[in-house]
């Protein structure tokens, strides 16, 4: 965020929707005449009379450089005119970040999820929402479930086909789709079709997708829960087990918007799981074997979680310089030299440390360590039915010990 140097509200962001200046509220009308510098995007520029002398500011790519003039344009009238609700995926977020609120005044107009929800009958509240602008297409792996109502933001007018794709791709191909075009203006139109023949390719770049989602053959459950199948990886044996996994992530008792360390992250399982728990979740993946590491990156598309940050090496020397975690889990490597010591340097104090092994000599590290530092040894035995003959019987997987201690 930029200094303050002004204490007055010099910057407004207006929301503006598809009716142009005709519907702005009064207040909106009152900041756009105040203005003596204008920023939007073409659309919104063009939305100004003709005879406008006042000075423009077009978004450009990278951003940053169009901040960097409203930021010269400090102590002056600015107002900036967003789609919709500029902080519903827009850009007042991203100013909130830049500048000090109290040198600003934000004005919504309706955002795009609440005029849909209002054309479709949908109620808010039940409705799945994501946004595919400048974000990976793949975000749409981690909210697909039987009869989900999903609203998607797209990026312009070839992402119906590519979430139509994806629908297919994940056995969701008889989900109706539904791209409402120019919501709020007189161009207003909605395109309707099922995922699996959707042809449609005469769509505007300003449009929004509504998805009924219809499971067209037997799917794999993958709920937001802890514990995935193990089915659900692509892996090469290093995987922390369903069973195990679901215990350990609720050992980590991940938090919106906290960030994970997994340490020797094998396929990624805990890492992804620790990210599907809420969407502002963040973690990075520490693992040095290079085809685990693609492992992962092909686990967290195909599980929605394409944010992941993958970092190749070997700890403690690639944790150097990573930003600091609310939480890590070690699952392999306990007794590599300095690997303890600086995860518990790193953790940020309140933090949780959670550590997994299954060798006699990882578990007499586990117990130094706590002996010096307190918090809860566990031993995990987790048994299942198998034929034996013609019968059934137990059959035990590896004990694993587990080590959770809070930084305090």
């Amino acid at each position: 965020m930029t200094d303050s140097g002004c204490k007055t509200k010099w910057l407004s962001i207006v929301g503006i929707g598809e009716d142009g200046l005709e519907g702005l509220n009064s207040a909106g009308r009152h900041l756009l005449s105040l203005a003596t510098v204008i920023v939007g995007g073409e659309r919104h520029l063009g939305m100004l009379p003709i005879e406008d002398q006042r000075e423009k500011l077009l978004w450009t790519s990278p951003i940053q450089d169009s901040i960097n003039e409203i930021i010269r344009c400090r102590g002056q009238s600015v107002c900036v005119l967003a789609s919709g609700d500029p902080m519903c995926y827009g850009i007042g977020v991203t100013l909130t970040r830049q500048f000090p609120l109290e040198e600003m005044t934000i004005i919504p107009a309706p955002s795009a999820f609440s005029l849909a929800c209002s054309r479709l009958g949908w109620s808010r509240r039940e409705v799945e929402t994501l946004s595919l602008c400048g974000r990976p297409p793949a975000l749409l792996n981690a909210v697909l479930y039987p009869g989900a109502k999903l609203l998607v933001l797209s990026a312009d007018a070839q992402t119906p086909a590519i979430v139509a794709q994806i629908l297919i791709d994940r056995g969701f191909g008889e989900s109706q789709i539904i791209v409402l075009e120019h919501l709020g203006g007189t161009q207003e139109r909605r395109i309707a079709g099922i995922a699996a023949s959707w042809k449609a390719t005469d769509i505007a770049d300003l449009n929004i997708i509504a998805i009924t989602c219809i499971p067209s053959q037997p799917f794999l459950l993958t709920p937001r829960l802890p514990g995935l199948p193990d089915v659900a990886y692509h892996h090469d044996g290093q995987l922390t087990k369903k069973e195990v996994r679901a215990i350990t992530l609720a050992a980590l008792a991940p938090l919106p918007g906290q960030l994970l360390w997994d340490v020797g992250a094998g396929c990624g399982s805990i890492s992804i799981e620790w990210m599907r728990s809420d969407r502002r979740c963040q973690s990075i993946a520490i693992e040095h074997h290079p085809t685990r590491l693609q492992y992962i990156a092909d686990n967290a598309i195909a599980l929605g979680t394409p944010h992941l940050q993958i970092v190749a090496g070997t700890a403690p020397i690639a944790l150097q310089d990573l930003p600091q975690p609310d939480a890590i889990f070690i699952g392999g490597g306990i007794t590599i030299p300095d690997l303890l010591s600086s995860c518990w340097s790193a953790l940020r104090p309140g933090g949780r440390l959670v550590a997994n092994t299954v060798t006699v000599e990882s578990e007499l590290t586990l117990l130094q360590w706590q002996s010096k530092l307190g918090g809860e040894l566990t031993r995990i035995g987790i048994q299942k039915a198998e034929p034996v003959g013609k019968f059934l019987g137990w059959k035990a997987m590896a004990p694993v010990t587990q080590w959770v201690v809070v930084k305090s």
